[in-house]
């Protein structure tokens, strides 16, 4: 019995050992505190095939937390993650839930990943469903907290994450549904942007299911009422507005069999300027003024939404 739990012990601290290990060879998570740093991923497309993926201000649809709508970011936490301004990268109540999920099922498919988990994923990881990742993703978030600002790992995830065949962040996304860019989403495009997260290639991909992902949008969108991010106007006006989408599926033919190039534009390339009008959020990151640190407008989080005539919804102050 003694030999026994000598092997255990053992195996359990070569295994932490080899996550060490690897986790001491991902690239320093405090570069990403650099607003004009930029670094190239591996992306998979939906063939199975690894493309170069540029995160930063190299890439041509990069774009910054000020030129993307508050109603943007309120969906996506509404959606994925309503306590992304209270934990630490993890939501430990929320990994119990998942792991007796998994228990019961025998199976690794619920995660539990908070925005913080998803963007360590997305930046440093695979996506294989294996306990090792998964502790990798949790350690690597927790670091994200500690050198990031919440507005800036909204801004990480929003520029990177997958939202159709080699279309990533949400400056190509917008582009490639709504010919427009980021700042100019109405609420129903953010809406719907927002509700195709949980799986954009098959269960809320809009050219298979798009009376799901609609649906899923329209809760979306109760969601950002009921917590006073939009108001009533601004939430009817959202529900009775229609999405301009069709004719997109021969794109996304196009797009799996010649995946776009995202190198930097040179400048005879470059994207138009953003129209005006759009005002950035204000700078509300950690309390420090636009001029210094990292509460500048471009990682700020999103105004903080006024409260719902029927709910009482008051932002956490610790962002």
């Amino acid at each position: 019995m003694k030999k026994l739990i000598l092997y255990i012990l053992l195996a359990v601290i070569a295994y932490l050992a080899y996550i060490a290990v690897s986790l001491a060879l991902t690239p320093p998570v405090s570069d990403l505190a650099d607003k004009t740093f930029s670094t190239t991923i591996q992306v998979r497309d939906w063939h199975g095939d690894f493309h170069p993926f540029v995160v930063g201000p190299k890439n041509r649809y990069w774009t910054p937390s000020s030129r993307i709508p508050a109603e943007m970011k309120w969906a996506v936490i509404l959606a994925e993650d309503s306590n992304f301004y209270k934990h630490e990268g993890f939501d430990v109540k929320a990994i119990k839930n998942a792991i007796k999920y998994d228990l019961e099922k025998k199976s690794l498919k619920r995660g539990a990943s908070t925005i913080t988990q998803q963007t360590a994923k997305n930046l440093f990881l695979s996506r294989e469903k294996t306990i090792t990742r998964k502790l990798k993703e949790i350690y690597l978030a927790w670091r994200m907290e500690q050198e990031l600002t919440k507005g800036r790992i909204i801004e990480l995830y929003l520029n990177v994450v997958e939202l159709g065949p080699m279309v990533h962040g949400i400056g190509h996304g917008s582009r490639y549904y709504f010919g427009k860019p980021a700042s100019a989403l109405t609420p129903r495009e953010c809406a719907f942007l927002a509700a195709m997260l949980p799986g954009p290639r098959l269960a809320y991909n809009p050219y298979r299911n798009l009376g799901k992902v609609l649906k899923r949008s329209d809760m979306i969108l109760r969601l950002m009422r009921q917590k006073g991010v939009l108001d009533e106007s601004e939430y009817q006006a959202a529900m009775v507005s229609e999405l301009n989408i069709a004719g997109l599926q021969r794109k996304v033919d196009q797009s799996e069999k010649q995946p776009p190039v995202f190198s930097a534009p040179s400048s005879a390339q470059q994207i138009a300027p953003e129209p005006p009008g759009i005002a950035p959020p204000p700078a509300a990151e950690t309390g420090q003024s636009a001029a210094g640190g990292n509460g500048g407008d471009e990682t700020a989080a999103p105004p903080a939404p006024a409260p719902a005539p029927t709910t009482e919804y008051i932002p956490p102050e610790k962002q």
